[in-house]
């Protein structure tokens, strides 16, 4: 054993065998998708509360999984004992929208497809990935479900209401019936007709119809 092999290091070597440019030029395209993401996401949020550090998350989440499939692209050993590391995580972050799920595995696969070396791939994917989002999103639909809320004074007045709302909608479904000593609540869901609200107008002015709200309906209605 000479005096070089007692002062020499494995991890130094490592250091040196790893391309730093290859590092810069996977990381900025990483950022730069993951901008893009971030924009899609912001295009095409249509939840209720918006929230900007989701947005930042998900420019992270594509940095985050870029360095570490580097790593594990570059070492056969620390591939394994990666897998056996992030096997202990567990996200218990609750998530609302169902499109927030599509948004985070679509920046988790940027990252691991620029770790890859796949550049051409990352960089076509995202776009006609974000090109879809946009158009199927942003769609205008004419048959958005609606919930009308209808506070009757009794049961004829009921009966005039669901005649009004069975002449005045394309579609309607009971969704919910509250009887009380006050009156009778009703919970319907509709399906406008030519995207019209003057209907509405009419039903409060019925006799024996306290009150009627219209609200769209997002899909996480309770009764």
């Amino acid at each position: 054993m000479t005096f070089n092999d007692i002062f020499k290091s494995s991890f130094l070597e490592k250091v040196s065998s790893f391309s730093a440019l290859d590092m810069v030029i996977a990381l900025g395209l990483a950022f730069v998708l993951g901008l893009f993401i971030f924009y899609v996401y912001k295009k095409t949020f249509i939840g209720v509360m918006y929230s900007a550090s989701f947005g930042v998350s998900l420019i992270a989440m594509t940095l985050i999984t870029t360095f570490i499939i580097l790593a594990v692209t570059s070492n056969v050993v620390l591939s394994l004992g990666m897998v056996g590391a992030l096997s202990i995580v567990r996200f218990r972050a609750a998530i609302k929208e169902p499109l927030d799920i599509t948004f985070l595995f679509w920046s988790i696969s940027v990252g691991i497809v620029i770790g890859a070396g796949l550049i051409p791939l990352a960089v076509f994917g995202s776009i006609f990935i974000g090109i879809v989002m946009v158009i199927f999103i942003n769609r205008k639909s004419t048959d958005d479900p609606y919930i009308l809320l209808i506070n009757c004074a009794d049961d004829n007045g009921e009966q005039l209401v669901k005649n009004a709302v069975e002449l005045s909608v394309k579609k309607y479904m009971i969704r919910s019936k509250t009887v009380s000593p006050k009156g009778i609540e009703l919970t319907i869901e509709v399906r406008l007709k030519n995207m019209t609200t003057d209907f509405v107008n009419n039903i409060a002015k019925i006799e024996g119809v306290e009150n009627a709200v219209l609200v769209s309906y997002n899909g996480e209605y309770m009764s």
